[in-house]
């Protein structure tokens, strides 16, 4: 009886792998499998790269893609415990422009395509609170297409429309932003996320938008936009801009003349940002009556006194006048003279007034902030480097008329002003000399197009080496023995079988194994060549 441990295998399972057929068979099935193992191994070594398709996606998007991978016959796998999704390196773009076409990924916002399938029978409740979500993914969307944010939730709190004026609210968003690692929003980028988020909503004002940041960062808050001068970032930023602009028109016209890294220049700008408006109304001289203009003229004339005496006509009036005589005169005689009637008295009043305009002027004038009151520019200009006659390089300082035509240059780039306070300060000096930055080559084994092209090379190299082990020291000698005959035994060796062995070789079917043993070990006391000539061909056999 066989131990608890032990295997118990047939008789005829024995007999059968001890013939020549059975040895064929189990050599062509171990010839076989040694095969199936080279055509793993090629196999593994064909297996193309994977690169990342998609990366932090959501489970949503995860899902749709995957679908549409199995779709297209691409093969896909996962890495970074499922948070990329990877596929054929040479099949990356082509899956990316399909992806796109069918809209995925998403992002994890819905927008308006929910109201694509809307269901019959929907409440108004629930088509508001779809329209609603559709906004809210959309407006994130919007936000999220920003360079510095990286996801952007949306919340709207829209109350319900009503008849009575006392009664109606206003809308109020909030918005949670998650942005990159190392990046900021300024306030301009704020106010415009504000902007964008009051004009996509009916009736929402600026002031309800409430903007937070993935550190609990109230990033809309009005109250703390002026600093400790009274100035607001944008003005801040305004006067940065303004003496950037001034020290680079500078630097722009000198370094055509010293050389782009000979000359370094700063300028400081005093603003006024105040408002102020004014209200002037001046009157100016008189001017000659030629050159004014009448506004309105009056003349007036009276006369006063008779021209005639004054009574009651008598017959004397009434008569025709005589015919009209010439006096005779007489030379030497004087003649005497006629009666003059006495003239008339009368008085005459003439007045005459002219009204000119007056020359007033009304003017109103509003300044608004933001001018500059004071520049000040300071300049320093290098050394100018010459070679002398031993080719050795000497720094030599610029002449004067050199500093006076740059000086000169620079109050016409900054726009230099006097009566306005402007300062200006250019210096010659040499600059301190920086010992250039030496960076290393990369040693050939280090570089990146190296290592990949040496894990290819191991790869091949190991595939082959394996390929070539299996292949000469399992499937050739497996072949080897497959095509070769059994060998015949020799004829003495034959006699000595069937004379002392013959009995052995019928053992295992006939008698038991305490029989078997005891005839093998007298077998091998008497004749012990017999026996040493049946191990070897056991032995040749099953090489």
């Amino acid at each position: 009886m066989a131990g608890a441990g032990e295997m118990v295998v047939p008789a005829n399972v024995m007999d059968f792998t001890r013939t020549a057929g059975g040895r064929k068979i189990m050599l062509m099935l171990g010839a076989a499998a040694v095969i199936a193992v080279m055509a793993a191994v090629w196999l593994w070594g064909q297996q193309p790269a994977y690169r990342v398709l998609f990366a932090n996606f959501s489970d949503r998007d995860g899902g749709a893609i995957v679908a549409e991978l199995e779709k297209m016959n691409i093969p896909y796998k996962y890495a970074e415990g499922g948070g990329a999704l990877l596929v054929p390196a040479d099949r990356v773009h082509d899956a990316r422009l399909k992806l796109a076409a069918q809209g995925l990924p998403k992002g994890g916002n819905v927008g308006f395509e929910l109201m694509e399938n809307q269901k019959l029978g929907a409440s108004q409740f629930l088509e508001q609170v779809n329209f609603q979500r559709a906004m809210e993914g959309e407006l994130a969307r919007s936000i999220e297409s920003l360079s510095a944010v990286q996801a952007a939730r949306v919340h709207l709190a829209m109350p319900k429309d009503s008849i009575f004026v006392s009664e109606q609210k206003q809308p109020t968003a909030s918005v949670l932003l998650n942005l990159h690692p190392g990046r900021v929003l300024d306030a301009q980028q704020v106010s415009a996320i504000v902007h964008l988020v009051a004009s996509s909503v009916p009736e929402l004002s600026p002031k309800n938008v409430t903007i937070v940041d993935q550190n609990g960062n109230l990033l809309s808050d009005t109250t703390r936009t002026a600093s400790a001068n009274g100035m607001d970032p944008s003005q801040i930023k305004y006067v940065q801009d303004y003496q950037q602009n001034v020290a680079k028109r500078i630097e722009s016209i000198i370094s055509p003349i010293v050389g782009a890294e000979n000359v370094r220049a700063e300028a400081t700008a005093d603003m006024d940002f105040s408002r102020s408006e004014q209200a002037v109304e001046s009157y100016k001289p008189n001017q000659t009556p030629d050159a004014m203009a009448i506004r309105s003229q009056q003349t007036s004339e009276s006369q006063n006194g008779s021209a005639s005496p004054s009574g009651v006509p008598g017959a004397l009036t009434n008569q025709p006048p005589a015919p009209a005589t010439a006096p005779i005169t007489v030379p030497g005689q004087k003649t005497p003279a006629a009666a003059v009637p006495a003239a008339p008295t009368t008085n005459t009043h003439k007045d005459s007034t002219v009204n000119y305009e007056v020359d007033k002027t009304i003017q109103y004038v509003q300044k608004a902030g933001g001018g500059l009151k004071r520049l000040s520019v300071a300049v320093v200009v290098n050394y100018r480097k010459t070679v002398d006659k031993a080719g050795k390089v000497v720094m030599k300082p610029l002449s004067p008329a050199e500093i006076t035509q740059i000086t000169n240059l620079v109050k016409e780039a900054m726009g230099y002003n006097q009566e306005r306070g402007d300062t200006l300060n250019v210096v010659n000096s040499s600059f301190a000399s920086q010992p250039a930055e030496i960076i290393p080559d990369v040693p050939l084994w280090k570089q990146p197009q190296t290592l990949d092209l040496a894990m290819q090379t191991g790869k091949y190299l190991l595939m082959a080496v394996a390929l070539l082990l299996l292949y000469l020291r399992m499937l050739k000698p497996m072949l080897k023995k497959i095509s070769e005959a059994p060998a015949l035994p020799a004829p003495g060796h034959d006699a000595h079988l069937h004379h002392g062995g013959g009995d052995m070789m019928a053992l295992p079917g006939q008698r038991n194994y305490q029989e078997n043993l005891a005839r093998a070990q007298k077998l091998a006391n008497e004749d012990p060549r017999v026996v040493a000539n049946i191990v070897k061909t056991w032995v040749g056999s099953h090489e």
